[in-house]
């Protein structure tokens, strides 16, 4: 393992990678002491491959509603007491930058009282699709200290089995749900200036872009519902604006155009904010997206209510 200090595990999540990953799995030979690898049931060779590179595998019983949580879940377990000081988390269609796990490690290290660590995650192919261009600015969150981190980041062994992993009943949003725990344990989570991880989201089609959206808001109304009225407010503004702008404005135009039609001039809102966003220096692309997202945002948002419903939980809020 390369670089001087404690020890650093590492755990892969994956389904029907192929060749990302090969290139996951190679990016942390050499710079960790054990690699698991979990699988979500493929259909390809990835359980070969993984063998092949040295990974211990996990293979996910998928009779159980399967999540990502629990997938990573199952292989911070695996590594079991003989777990080192460190884990690094990466999905199986990412790599591992050069100097990173040094990095991450020895920032760790230095400061006795984070619990997280992340860097900047890029992707492969910004070059390939606007939703492309759009996810790597997604990543670009500020440097220093955080609320929440993405798939890739290094964890303190302690602090992840402290608050007890990640929600494993989450199918979307679990990452920023196992930071507000960690914060609220006491830990800190930062964001170093150093080069972390290339991602490969492979969007292409106007479709993946919407469903990714949509999984965004449902996964902000089950945030909301369960902390959106803790000291935290959690994802309760992007719930909100998702409803607003992707439900009840458009509503309010329509229903009340059938008293006067010009009720149809709120939806002047929408070139206007995409204006004023583009304005603001984010791009003319960025802006269009993000005012366009409100839509399959909302979706998700009442798809996440509609589930609840089905299952006879009344109640929307939580108060946790």
């Amino acid at each position: 393992m390369s670089g001087a200090g404690p020890e650093v595990d590492a755990v892969v999540i994956g389904r029907n990678e192929g060749e990302r990953l090969s290139a996951a799995l190679g990016s942390l030979t050499g710079g960790v002491r054990r690699i698991i690898y979990v699988d979500s049931g493929s259909q390809d060779d990835s359980v070969a491959r993984a063998e092949a590179l040295g990974a211990e595998v996990v293979n996910l019983d998928m009779t159980q509603p399967f999540t990502a949580a629990r997938a990573r879940n199952a292989g911070f377990a695996a590594l079991g007491k003989d777990a080192a000081e460190f884990v690094q988390f990466i999905d199986g269609d990412c790599s591992v930058v050069a100097g990173w796990i040094d990095a991450a490690r020895a920032a760790l290290v230095d400061e006795p009282a984070l619990g997280l660590v992340c860097g900047r995650r890029r992707e492969r192919q910004p070059e390939a699709s606007v939703y492309n261009r759009l996810i790597d600015r997604e990543w670009d969150t500020p440097v220093g200290e955080t609320r929440a981190c993405g798939g890739d980041f290094m964890v303190r062994h302690a602090a992840f089995a402290q608050v007890g992993g990640f929600d494993a009943g989450l199918i979307a949003g679990e990452e920023p749900e196992l930071c507000l725990r960690l914060r609220r344990a006491g830990w800190r989570l930062w964001r170093l200036d150093a080069e972390m991880t290339a991602h490969d989201a492979a969007l292409t089609r106007f479709g993946q872009w919407w469903r990714r959206a949509r999984r965004a808001g449902f996964a902000f109304a089950e945030g909301a519902a369960r902390y959106g009225f803790a000291p935290e407010r959690h994802w309760l503004r992007e719930t909100l604006r998702a409803v607003v702008w992707g439900l009840l404005l458009p509503l309010a135009g329509l229903l009340g155009a059938l008293w006067n039609p010009w009720a149809l001039l709120l939806w002047l809102a929408y070139p206007a904010q995409v204006l004023r966003l583009w304005r603001k220096g984010l791009g003319a692309d960025w802006a269009f997206f993000t005012m366009l997202s409100k839509f399959p945002e909302a979706q998700g948002v009442l798809g996440y209510w509609w589930r609840r419903l089905r299952r006879g939980e009344a109640r929307l809020i939580e108060y946790k």
